[in-house]
């Protein structure tokens, strides 16, 4: 059994594992990181770090792969593997940034309860084809209302610098994984990753957009799964 340290994205906790569970418990025991632990991605790292078991498979989807990233370098040792999904590199641009720094803005001003992500965002989170899937949306909005307007802020405004120069210092095994629809992440984003981390491993999800633990859960933990056999428990 391989213990898994799951890290979601921005806006999203354990909910986002959900349609995963039986397959990753197959592989070994969970551990799901709290993203909203901390305003950098260090204070992030050092926060999934105190409930880590002493060796383990990193799994860091969107945001939570610049959390694993920095665990990996810092306790090289501890990790088995990284497995990164929907994720980049890349620092925000400054267009990114002064959108973000707007919406925290708007957020600090709203009176009154808050509403989760808008229906715009979580449409444009999703792929095409279950962009209008009533279920999809309401299981991400959930995500959203229990993580909180505070910790929205926090995550628009952390600054998300890029860590291109670093990624060949990562000497695990590692898998990059990545959605044909995806509309937040590019796919050339994704083979950056898996042409700068040394022999890291490429694999594109179709019928997906972003947000691949949600909507193909079987499809990926399937990947997972036959990955980690043949990098991981083969040695």
């Amino acid at each position: 059994m391989t213990p898994l340290v799951l890290l979601p994205g921005l806006m999203c906790d354990a909910g986002l594992w959900q349609n995963m569970l039986p397959q990753l418990e197959a592989i070994g025991p969970l551990t799901f990181g709290d993203l909203s632990q901390g305003n950098s991605v260090d204070e992030m790292a050092s926060s999934v770090l105190e409930n880590c078991p002493e060796r383990f498979i990193l799994v860091g989807f969107s945001m939570g792969g610049f959390v694993a990233r920095e665990i990996a370098r810092r306790v090289p040792e501890r990790v088995q593997g990284i497995i990164l999904i929907a994720t980049s590199c890349e620092a925000d641009t400054p267009a990114q940034m002064m959108f973000k720094r707007k919406v925290a803005e708007a957020l600090q001003q709203t009176r009154g309860a808050f509403r989760g992500l808008g229906h715009r965002a979580i449409q444009h989170s999703l792929g095409r084809q279950h962009e209008d899937d009533p279920l999809l949306i309401q299981q991400i909005l959930e995500m959203s209302l229990r993580m909180g307007s505070e910790a929205y802020i926090s995550q628009l405004v952390m600054e998300r610098n890029s860590d291109r120069h670093l990624l060949n210092e990562i000497r695990c095994p590692t898998l990059v994984v990545a959605a044909a629809d995806d509309r937040m992440r590019t796919l050339t984003e994704s083979r950056t990753l898996s042409e700068l981390i040394p022999d890291a491993q490429l694999r594109v999800v179709e019928d997906s957009g972003h947000m691949i633990p949600l909507e193909q859960p079987a499809l990926l933990a399937t990947l997972l799964h036959d990955w980690i056999d043949d990098y991981i428990s083969c040695g």
